[in-house]
């Protein structure tokens, strides 16, 4: 979360000026050698702006960052930007991309994309040649302009050449909302935006309201956003006056947020789920939930970021970004994990983390600290054998279903895969040369039954309906289920 402040902030009095007065006398000895002695003349801006003050920086922490003039520009711009796309939701395999759902009204509906159709290239690089990451980045860097690319249509020997220009396309942050099963609603919510906290209650109030007997909120692969978001989301599952986090920093003022003493928040059971990529404002909401009892807590444990960020304004246009508070649970847990690198001398705040590692939630519950959200139930998700990444990669599951609904009215909401379509994808595979044993089809028939169905739903009904279809596979949705059911006990 970024802050921008005024420059005149930084004037803050040195806590030993005599000391640093004779290290800053070091340093200008330093630099006038270099300037009179080095082999090759050495610039002003390279050594002081490219040089010194990032390696200064470098010694606090990752986050802190200098900014020259053309940076701080594109900061304030990227600040200002809206959030453009081509309005397509894709497949991403290695060297592969197909088409799952296209949204009405976006630059890939108007093209004529449909879904099943496989993008071979964009703008003359061929994705065959990509690995993921190099694919995931030229898709991305894609939607800033606008993009040739060489589509492949199930049934069509050509190849069809379409340009898409990039639009703004509204992408809400709560994503996903459904019943998992009667009166136990389930929402996902991938980052925390300024409307956030009025989708969340939208969506909550669609699936049945104060009725509901139980809430999933999925705040796996959550990167955070806007502090606001993230108090609001807390606010509507705990009490009046409530602490929901505090801030402290050596040259910030400590303050607390707490829930209003106006709100009126929901009292059904709740289960958050977090992983490795939840991080910030989600990892805020998930542990003012936990400290005080509000929700189990299932995944993995959070990435550990809980940073408040200054932007200051410099002189000649540049910037600076300044690590200047860290954020605490209700409990006094530090959601930043400690920096562990050998060139940063551990403050008296990292050794404060190192030192308190446990902290009571309002029951007495012992929470483990030291950075992140530590879940209360620690759930791994679904594993992946060999002979399941074998499937994933080689799109089998988008390609036959793409072959299945072509052409086809859509299936009906209450469709199953039967043995005789499981039977048709086997032969399916042989025919690519993916031939399992009898022993490792067995033992992974009912898994791709399911993505089976998920894939037709997908391109069929929609990828929110494909979503609903993998959440009843999910093992960490499965266990946040049996713990809303479960009666409360005492210690829990």
């Amino acid at each position: 979360m970024l802050f921008f402040l005024p420059a005149l902030l930084l004037a803050a009095p040195p806590a030993e000026p005599e000391d640093l007065a004779q290290r800053l006398k070091e340093f200008t000895a330093v630099y006038s050698a270099v300037e009179r002695q080095a082999a090759d003349p050495v610039a002003p801006d390279k050594a002081i702006l490219g040089g010194a003050i990032p390696g200064l920086l470098r010694c606090l922490d990752p986050h802190s960052v200098f900014f020259d003039a053309d940076q701080f520009d594109q900061l304030k711009e990227l600040e200002k930007s809206t959030r453009k796309g081509f309005g397509s939701v894709v497949s991403v395999l290695p060297g592969r991309v197909i088409v799952l759902q296209v949204l009405a009204g976006t630059p890939a509906s108007k093209s004529g994309i449909a879904p099943g159709d496989e993008i071979i290239a964009i703008n003359g690089i061929q994705l065959a040649r990509l690995d993921l990451d190099q694919l995931i980045g030229l898709l991305t860097q894609s939607r800033q302009q606008p993009a040739r690319l060489d589509v492949r249509r199930p049934g069509n020997a050509r190849l069809l050449v379409i340009t898409l220009t990039p639009a703004e396309v509204q992408s809400p942050s709560v994503d996903r909302a459904f019943l998992l099963r009667p009166g136990v609603g389930y929402l996902r919510v991938t980052s925390f935006d300024a409307e956030t906290g009025s989708q969340i209650r939208q969506a909550i109030e669609k699936l049945g309201g104060s009725r509901l007997a139980g809430l999933v909120l999925d705040l796996r692969n959550n990167p955070g956003g806007l502090l606001p978001a993230a108090l609001d989301t807390a606010a509507m599952f705990l009490k009046p006056g409530q602490t929901l986090l505090s801030v402290r920093g050596r040259a910030v003022q400590s303050a607390a947020e707490r829930v209003p003493k106006t709100a009126a928040p929901y009292q059904f059971p709740l289960a958050v789920l977090v992983n490795e990529k939840t991080a910030s404002a989600a990892e805020i909401v998930a542990g003012a939930l936990q400290d005080h009892d509000r929700a189990a807590i299932l995944g993995e444990p959070s990435y550990g970021k809980g940073l408040v960020e200054s932007v200051f304004p410099l002189s000649e246009n540049t910037g600076l970004a300044l690590t200047t508070a860290y954020y605490y649970t209700p409990s006094g847990r530090s959601i930043q994990r400690p920096l562990h690198d050998s060139r940063i001398r551990q403050s008296s705040i990292s050794e404060r983390w190192e030192q308190q590692r446990e902290f009571r939630t309002d029951a007495g519950r012992l929470v483990r600290g030291g950075g992140g959200i530590q879940p209360d139930y620690e759930v791994p998700p679904e594993p992946l054998t060999r002979f399941r990444i074998a499937l994933e990669t080689s799109g089998a599951f988008p390609s036959f279903a793409t072959d299945l609904t072509r052409g086809r009215d859509p299936i009906p909401s209450d469709y199953e895969v039967t043995p005789a379509l499981l039977d048709q994808f086997q032969v399916y595979l042989s025919e690519r040369n993916i031939r399992p044993g009898v022993a490792e089809w067995t033992a992974e028939r009912s898994w791709i039954s399911t993505r089976l169905k998920q894939e037709i739903f997908n391109q069929s009904l929609g990828v929110e309906r494909g979503d609903e279809v993998e959440a009843q596979r999910d093992p960490v949705i499965a266990a946040a289920l049996e713990k809303l059911s479960a009666p409360a006990k005492s210690g829990d």
